[in-house]
């Protein structure tokens, strides 16, 4: 064994002294000199840059009135930090001192919710005697503020500017931790009653309301109220199903809810139902009841009756969206009937009303649209207005749209309009994503 392990070891000797090895051992060490540099030029560069973004904050500090201290030094190899006033919202860790990178647009915004601004211009031609809109408007520009709040709520707030004044469309908080597994929102907030109530205008598939929510729901501003509102998930092995009760002031404009004394509070409850029916189809059911006091009691201010509204609904959503093809072709379907008994001198106004669309999108950003609507008068059902649309909308990306509407409406009182609708909105700022 031990010549063995000699003719061994000369053969090693030999070829780290034959001019391969002596190559190889160069090519190895000049490898080791290159990383050895790279590592100390990438030291310098992060040094550099946590340098830069010192400075850029320190700026940013003072043109806002706000002292930083200087940045906390720390040995090579670990992310560089920038030392926060103590206390401040989102520090990281006790000892208040965040990472660099980031930092300037983090600490810029610890005390700023999002905010977005969506515009809203529509314009009209054609002839409406009875309820047209002006023949160019801005019809409402939405700022919208969201934040968190703590880990047990968030807040949102959606205030609309017109072109005659400003209103809070919705603004309310948000629990999300309470006992019970109950989400709970109080503030000012659309109702949960059927699906076109709960959407603001920039979100709508169509330029205008359906005839239904502007007879029976109180027109685009519908049940939208100031009060509490509690939703809970009802286990079950079958499908989605979510139940929603809320209490409101009493207040949803003159023509469907007005509230005379403190107690005259209305009251909503949906219950909505929820099933995957393949992979790329789902269909979304509701039932809807709402109850409150109208105006129809109430004669110079002065309350000389005590008439109630109650309201019956009935919505269904069909999606349908391929996978493989979901950026081009879509289509959606909706359906809502809402059954309306309003109590007035004259007796009881038992009326009802709905709404059927489809909506199909043939290319990546194009998409068409039909919808029929029928609907009688709240307190005079003896009268029936129906109509029907055709929509054509182009989404030049995700921040604006364009759309065209022709709208033809037979009114029972009045002749019939033919117009010609069209519709730009725009949007900027960070804005969250609308019930689904």
């Amino acid at each position: 064994m031990r010549p063995m392990r000699l003719v061994c070891a000369s053969i090693v000797a030999g070829t780290l002294l034959s001019p391969s090895g002596a190559l190889a051992q160069d090519t190895a060490q000049t490898l080791r000199q290159e990383i050895d540099q790279l590592r100390r030029d990438f030291d310098a560069l992060k040094q550099q840059y946590g340098e830069r973004l010192s400075a850029l904050e320190a700026k940013l500090a003072a043109a806002e009135g706000v002292a930083v201290p200087a940045p906390v030094q720390t040995p090579p190899g670990q992310p560089a930090t920038v030392a926060v006033p103590e206390g401040a919202a989102g520090a990281g860790g006790p000892t208040g001192a965040l990472p660099v990178y980031g930092a300037a647009v983090a600490g810029s915004k610890v005390f700023n919710p999002d905010i977005a601004v969506i515009g809203d211009f529509l314009g009209a031609a054609g002839r409406n005697a009875i309820g047209g809109n002006p023949e160019l408007e801005m019809h409402e520009s939405e700022a919208a503020f969201q934040a968190v709040v703590d880990p047990y709520a968030r807040a949102d707030f959606f205030i609309s500017f017109g072109e005659q004044g400003v209103n809070l469309e919705e603004g309310f908080l948000t629990l999300t931790e309470l006992p019970g597994g109950l989400l709970t929102k109080v503030g000012k907030m659309r109702a949960a009653f059927g699906k076109v109530n709960t959407l603001h205008n920039h979100v709508l598939p169509w330029t205008d309301r359906p005839l239904v929510i502007q007879n029976l729901v109180g027109g685009e501003d519908g049940i939208d109220d100031a009060g509490i509102s509690v939703a809970r998930l009802i286990p079950n092995p079958w499908l989605f199903l979510e139940a929603t009760g809320q209490v409101f002031r009493g207040d949803s404009g003159d023509a469907l809810f007005k509230s005379s004394e403190r107690g005259d509070l209305s009251y909503v409850g949906h219950l909505r139902g929820y099933q995957d029916l393949s992979e790329s189809t789902n269909l979304d059911l509701g039932l809807s009841y709402s109850r409150g006091h109208n105006a129809s009691g109430i004669v110079d201010g002065a309350d000389v009756g005590r008439f109630a509204t109650r309201l019956y609904g009935l919505d269904a959503t069909l999606r349908w969206r391929p996978l493989r093809r979901s950026i081009y072709h879509s289509f959606i379907g909706r359906t809502e009937w809402i059954w309306s008994r309003r109590d007035q001198f004259d007796g009881l106004q038992s009326g009802m009303g709905g709404y059927l669309s489809g909506d199909y999108q043939f290319a990546r950003r194009w998409f068409a649209g039909v919808r029929y609507d029928r609907s009688n008068h709240a307190d005079a059902t003896s009268l029936l207005d129906t109509g029907g649309s055709i929509t054509l909308t182009y989404w030049p990306s995700e921040f604006s749209q364009v759309r065209g509407q022709y709208r033809r409406t037979n009114y029972a009182i009045g002749s019939t309009a033919n117009e010609l609708l069209f519709q730009f909105q725009f949007s900027i700022g960070a804005h969250g994503a609308h019930p689904f």
